[in-house]
């Protein structure tokens, strides 16, 4: 694919050009944030006339797990871009990578997160409370242990000359959440854990895999669109195993002949009901992104809706952030 064109069209476009579809971009996402808008305010909103009480510092440890999911999408992004980059012809060098950073912020969440744990899952209120060596005495506890040292791990990775490395401690912070999301208490655990550990990688890839292609497109190297069309190829797989991952597991906390009436009567059917929201706008706008890539005279208008889709993606992020802290509904 070239972004060769004629002289005349590039003198056309001289100066800075807005895509004519980023408007509409913007307001179709804005129209499906405010459907979801009340349980994205937090948990007091969602909890809001359902009979279920918010477990002590839920709207903190919902923003520890968004800095943590966050934290992860960024590294493993990066990683899979940067892979990908190196079967399209003369692809210039990547951006500065933001991966350190990333290992930080989620090695200071995961430690906000553990010292949560170390009091019984109650809000500390001084360093006298903490039982760091209580940590060993229960699963949770190794868990969150275990996530506090991949992400510092996985920082030094980063910084090495080999940051590739880093993929083995994140990949550890994957597993971990995903046994932490699934306690030994629930029926068939493994299962959970497993539909979880694909759902949270594939998500990982996607959002951090778009925001790393658009970093690498700026300036607009020859090579920005095929490199585009790749991401977006392997994008659509993603797609479908979060979908398909999405639903068992939706399924396998809220039973058929209960999911309607928990989608609106639960905070976690609520959430859970603004995530599927504003990922179908995410799909819309991946698949806009897609034909645009495919027709468009200037292959790389498609970024217009892509930015777009980055910033729908945080919102998603946010979501299942918040919807990790909110109370697992009943099985009725």
């Amino acid at each position: 694919m070239t972004l060769i064109r004629p002289t005349s069209e590039v003198a056309d476009t001289s100066g800075p050009r807005r895509g004519p579809g980023t408007g509409r971009a913007v307001t179709v996402l804005v129209l499906v944030a405010l459907g979801a808008l009340i349980p994205l305010l937090g948990p007091s909103p969602a909890l809001h006339d359902t009979g279920e009480a918010a477990a002590p510092g839920t709207g903190g440890i919902a923003l520890l797990r968004t800095v943590l999911f966050a934290a992860l999408c960024v590294p493993f992004g990066e990683l899979f871009v940067n892979r990908l980059a190196r079967s399209v012809p003369g692809t210039p060098p990547p951006p500065r990578s933001w991966a350190p950073w990333a290992a930080g912020a989620g090695f200071l969440a995961a430690l906000g997160l553990a010292s949560v744990v170390s009091t019984g899952n109650l809000v500390p209120d001084s360093l006298s409370d903490l039982d760091v060596g209580g940590l060993y005495a229960t699963r949770d506890g190794k868990l969150a242990l275990l996530e506090v040292n991949a992400f510092a791990v996985a920082g030094l990775c980063a910084l090495s000359r080999r940051p590739g490395t880093q993929l083995w401690p994140l990949a550890a912070v994957v597993v971990a959440e995903a046994l932490r999301a699934h306690p030994v208490t629930e029926q068939s655990p493994l299962v959970g854990s497993g539909l979880t550990l694909v759902h949270l990688t594939c998500a990982a890839l996607w959002a951090g895999g778009l925001l790393h292609v658009l970093r690498s497109l700026r300036g607009g190297p020859p090579s920005g669109a095929a490199l585009l069309g790749l991401y977006a190829r392997v994008a659509a797989v993603l797609l479908a195993a979060i979908t398909a991952t999405g639903v068992c597991s939706s399924l396998r906390r809220m039973p058929p002949e209960t999911i309607v009436e928990q989608l609106t009567a639960t905070a976690y059917g609520r959430v859970l009901l603004a995530k599927v929201l504003l990922v179908a706008a995410v799909a819309v706008l991946a698949l806009w992104a897609r034909i645009r890539l495919g027709r468009a005279a200037d292959p790389l208008t498609a970024c217009a809706p892509a930015r777009v889709e980055v910033v729908a993606l945080g919102l998603v992020v946010a979501v299942s952030g918040l919807l990790t802290a909110l109370p697992v509904p009943i099985r009725w």
